[in-house]
């Protein structure tokens, strides 16, 4: 089979790294892909949200499988494009996807569909979202309502923070048209976790747990990015609390996906607060998490594209997935000034000493070669990823790992999976 995995990110690179593992594999490309991803696939100059050029070269090179990483084609409606055309691919259709794409969408669905969530207010006028939130308890969480990379959410402890955060979003306009919206909400106490699941439609199978990181500094500090690190499985998920998921949410998103009259195909990742009431949603992604995916697929010992398959045709429920029962544990290496303004074109040196370690995995996200040299090329650069018997040994392999890896301004946080060990 030929596959095409769309996006460049370190998912990406996860994604490529576990379907090239498939007996059932003869070609693998990747659009656009990066510097790491070209050595185990052809990397095809085609960007993520080119959907028309992306369906062109999915018809002349007679793809078997599409597997789009990125949220932003989803949305756009990639998947409904290429069904239209009679190929298969990966991901929910446009309608499914807005459980993402619209913040406002989501909340309205949940409230809907009894899925437990954080109480809300919507506004897409700047003022009557200050009067609101000044007659609010702190802390509030003011959110975009479209795609924002990631950077939308503003966990804000105060009033004047979270009327600053409207005024970022709403009238300075940083996030575009996806701000137009906003929705400002409770913020939830807990801690956090990550349930990613695959979906047919009408089946559903969670992924083992897991939790990102998503403040840019040690101890939860400082603004939100795309993610710095993650581990899996997380030990805040127990058995019973994994059940409380599935019942509570899960199943019934899935119930409420078919009521609406969406097919939905793919994955479904809950971003869940475990509070002192139960779990709960803080949001929804419709693809594979960045950069949960990382440790997640090296902890999967099924076959991906097995799984993808079963999807297509709607036979996920003969489908058993089976993990490593060691943990796994991503620290992301990024460009120093991200999330903000950051320079790129450093040589990135130690990536093969690094990759040579046993049970490490050096996956690549902004990076590009140029010459016979890896060169930093995004704000996140490296999902460094390690095996372990068990978290601490993970998080000691990792990080014996990222030591050897060295470019001008790189920077990590180093408490990646702190969380799990203090448990």
């Amino acid at each position: 089979m030929k596959v095409l995995v769309v996006g460049s990110g370190g998912r990406e690179h996860a994604l490529v790294w576990k379907i090239s593992k498939s007996n059932a594999v003869s070609r693998i490309y990747c659009a656009p892909g990066n510097g790491g991803i070209g050595a185990i696939a052809g990397c095809v100059d085609i960007a993520a949200d080119d959907i028309e050029g992306l369906l062109s070269f999915a018809k002349k090179e007679r793809i078997d499988f599409t597997v789009v990483g990125p949220e932003a084609p989803l949305v756009s409606g990639i998947v409904d494009v290429f069904e239209n055309e009679g190929l298969n691919v990966f991901g929910p259709v446009s309608q499914g996807a807005m459980l993402e794409g619209s913040k406002v969408f989501s909340k309205n669905f949940m409230k809907k569909h009894g899925i437990p969530t954080a109480g809300f207010e919507i506004f897409s006028n700047p003022d009557e979202a200050r009067d609101y939130i000044r007659g609010k308890k702190s802390p509030l969480v003011v959110k975009a309502d479209g795609l924002a990379a990631g950077k939308g959410v503003f966990v804000c402890s105060c009033a004047a923070e979270a009327e600053e955060a409207v005024d970022i979003i709403m009238n300075k306009g940083v996030f575009g048209a996806a701000g137009r919206k906003i929705v400002v909400e409770e913020c939830l106490e807990g801690e956090e976790a990550s349930i990613l699941a695959f979906c047919d439609g009408n089946t559903i199978v969670p992924m083992d747990s897991s939790q990102d990181h998503k403040r840019v500094f040690d101890g939860d500090k400082g603004p939100n990015t795309g993610g710095m690190g993650a581990y899996s499985p997380a030990p805040v998920v127990t058995g019973d609390m994994m059940k409380t998921i599935e019942e509570k949410i899960l199943q019934r998103t899935v119930r409420g996906l078919r009521k609406e009259g969406i097919r939905y195909k793919g994955v479904i990742y809950a971003g869940i607060m475990v509070t002192d009431k139960g779990p709960m949603v803080l949001e929804y992604n419709v693809r594979f998490g960045d950069p949960e995916t990382q440790p997640l697929l090296v902890r999967m010992k099924t076959d991906l594209l097995e799984v993808v398959k079963a999807i297509s045709e709607g036979e996920l429920d003969k489908i058993k997935l089976e993990w490593d029962e060691r943990a796994a544990v991503c620290v992301v290496m990024a460009s120093g000034g991200y999330p903000g303004r950051y320079n790129k074109g450093f040589e990135i040196k130690g990536l093969e000493r690094a990759g040579n370690i046993k049970d490490v995995f050096v996956f690549h996200a902004g990076t590009k070669e140029k010459g016979g040299s890896i060169m930093t090329s995004g704000g996140r650069v490296l999902g460094v990823t390690a095996l372990g018997d068990n978290i601490g040994k993970a998080v000691e392999t990792v990080y014996g790992a990222v030591g050897m890896i060295k470019f001008d301004g790189a920077f990590f946080r180093k408490d990646i999976g702190h969380k799990a060990l203090a448990k």
